[in-house]
């Protein structure tokens, strides 16, 4: 399963999947420097029954819809972040609109910050983010509050994943491989390396591929999963 976090900036969303997997997706001297995520970030979510979920960690910036929309294309489920503190935000709507626009249909929002707020704020808040949903395809989507400070709700949040995991539709393998394009980089020693999500189909080393639409075949020299080889 693909997991795809989306939300405003700031909200919490590379602090919740750091929390989550024990990955740092901000890899970047810029993202460290700014504090914002500028590019996507990948982790693997293990669960506890042995699940491994790949997170896409994407942007909550204006400045960078087009990275969140590349990241959102082809998940399998969107955890929307929203901080408790300030509730849904501008770029909480656009992410929405744009979880719709690819036709996600599965999510679980996160309500961050907790521990910034009291009771009251946060039943506010609860109640706002279920007038947004309400129109949309996540109109009964399961709502976790949580606090990376703390920790509360991290485990609450984790069986809600691992729930929606289940009922997740397998990628078919006896199918052509593909494999849409994230990124593309050279390696000392190693040479060119893409990243991406497998859609269909099966890969060994060795294999032939065709890089579309170039038509360029090359060889497979490699593969990694979340940086194991396989």
């Amino acid at each position: 399963m693909i997991l795809g976090t989306a939300g405003h900036i700031d909200h919490g969303k590379t602090a919740l999947v750091q929390a989550l997997t024990g990955v740092d997706t901000d890899r970047l001297p810029e993202e460290k420097r700014r504090g914002i995520t500028i590019d996507l970030g990948f982790a693997p979510l293990k669960l506890s029954d042995g699940t491994v979920v790949g997170v896409v960690d994407v942007p909550g910036h204006e400045a960078f819809v087009r990275t969140m929309l590349a990241g959102a294309t082809g998940i399998d489920l969107a955890l929307l972040v929203i901080a408790a503190d300030e509730g849904p935000m501008p770029q909480t709507r656009e992410h929405l609109a744009i979880l719709e626009l690819l036709g996600v249909r599965d999510c679980v929002v996160a309500l961050t910050k907790k521990d910034l707020v009291d009771a009251d704020w946060h039943a506010l808040v609860t109640e706002e983010v279920r007038d947004l949903l309400r129109p949309t395809p996540f109109a009964k989507a399961e709502i976790v509050s949580t606090s990376v400070v703390s920790g509360e709700g991290l485990e609450e949040l984790r069986a809600a994943l691992k729930r929606h995991a289940s009922t997740v539709k397998r990628q078919t393998s006896n199918d052509l491989f593909r494999l849409p394009i994230d990124r593309a980089f050279s390696v000392k020693g190693t040479g060119t390396v893409v990243t991406g999500t497998v859609w269909s189909g099966t890969l060994a080393v060795d294999s032939s591929v065709r890089i579309m639409p170039l038509g360029v075949t090359v060889g497979v020299r490699g593969l990694q999963n979340h940086g194991v080889t396989v």
